[in-house]
């Protein structure tokens, strides 16, 4: 089974988007900073690189210090879950 096209594409390639729904929303690039911050375990500098490295989502999570979607087998489907989740919300 291959991987969903997600694991293979960079965060920096859709973190714009989170930026703009986000503000769309009311919130600023500092809250979904914050966000991914406290999700993931990067502190600002780290999260800085891996968007300027255009680090794809899987080695994002994988080399994330608080590595949200681990420890079950079903990391992966958590990661899409969500994923899909994050999609339909308005």
């Amino acid at each position: 089974m291959s991987k969903h096209r997600i694991y293979t594409t960079s965060v920096a390639s859709v973190y714009p988007h989170y930026v703009t729904k986000a503000e769309k929303k009311g919130r600023t690039k500092t809250e979904v900073d914050e966000i991914i911050r406290w999700l993931t375990g990067y502190n600002q500098e780290k999260l800085e690189e891996q968007l300027n490295n255009e680090t794809d989502f899987e080695t994002f999570f994988m080399e994330a210090p608080n590595r949200p979607f681990t420890g079950n087998d079903h990391g992966q489907d958590l990661v899409g879950s969500a994923l899909k989740r994050l999609k339909k919300r308005p």
